[in-house]
């Protein structure tokens, strides 16, 4: 196969992108879940789709799995995460050499949480501490990566204010990466007051508004905590309406999500990533939606 197209030169075409995250599984039945997953989601022919690492690096042989079977049996433009969690500098080098020898020329960039169990980050060995390092280290590995890193509109749950929060997120800019993948959130005006804090400190690339189509009130209130985004109060409300009924939920969190893309799409953004929890009939409605 021939090495993957930039994303970089896909944002070049001017025309909003659509891509999907998925996760990989913890088994092989759950591979074979996927594959039917990344069936029905052919006909929605996103631009890209990323991978992600698990939380502690906990995955990464099974990100390289997923990330090969999207790409060779799916024929997907495929974003592999990379994080710098339990990897030291000549683990990092080996695994871009890996990804950059399959044929993978994007790359999501994150510094990556702390392992199960402990609170506070620290580098393995001689690794990296920041993912702005994990950019800069990509980028000397081969020059020609595609590199999007993570950014947070409401602030990233360690950072100990947005200032700092954002001067962190222009340190990755800096260091060579494309674009810019936000965190989850459910208000747009959040979205568009980070954009501008953004183009005020000279932060210029794209920058994709992340979206999630709430599935159940639990699991999203548990997602908000981690991340540090918020649930509008109207969200909030008609999901409790909802009770324990999974299909109401799932139409309310996806009309939600449905009526946010309509609008960052009137509002210029550049296209939308959702995250989709390996789950193809949300991603699937959207598609729909969006194109009565």
């Amino acid at each position: 196969m021939l090495p993957d197209r930039s994303i970089a030169e896909l944002f070049k075409q001017s025309r909003p992108l659509r891509s999907l995250e998925f996760f990989p599984p913890k088994d092989d039945a759950g591979v074979e879940s996927l594959r039917a997953t990344a069936a029905a989601l052919q006909r929605m022919q996103p631009d890209f789709v990323s991978v992600t690492y698990g939380a502690g690096g906990s995955t990464r042989e099974r990100t390289a799995q997923v990330s090969d079977i999207l790409r060779r049996d799916f024929q997907f433009t495929v974003m592999p995460h990379l994080t710098c969690v339990g990897h030291s500098r000549a683990d990092l080098s080996a695994i871009a050499d890996r990804i950059h020898g399959g044929g993978f020329r994007n790359i999501m960039t994150l510094r990556g949480d702390p392992p199960k169990g402990e609170k506070t980050f620290t580098p393995y060995g001689d690794g990296l501490r920041y993912a702005s390092d994990l950019v800069a280290l990509l980028k000397s590995c081969h020059a020609d990566f595609c590199l999007g890193v993570g950014g947070y509109p409401e602030k990233h749950p360690e950072a100990p204010d947005a200032d700092t929060d954002l001067a962190n997120l222009k340190h990755k800019v800096d260091a060579g990466a494309a674009f810019i993948t936000t965190q989850l959130f459910f208000d747009n005006a959040v979205f568009y007051r980070f954009v501008d804090r953004c183009r005020a400190a000279g932060i210029s690339i794209p920058i994709v508004p992340g979206i999630m189509p709430v599935l159940s009130l639990k699991q999203i209130q548990r997602f908000t905590t981690m991340c540090g985004a918020s649930l509008p109060p109207k969200l909030t409300r008609q999901l409790e309406a909802a009770g324990d009924n999974a299909e109401i939920t799932e139409i309310i969190g996806v009309n939600w999500s449905l009526e946010q893309i309509r609008d960052l799409l009137a509002h210029g953004a550049p296209g939308y990533h959702v995250y989709i929890m390996n789950r193809a009939k949300a991603a699937l409605a959207l598609a729909a939606g969006l194109a009565a």
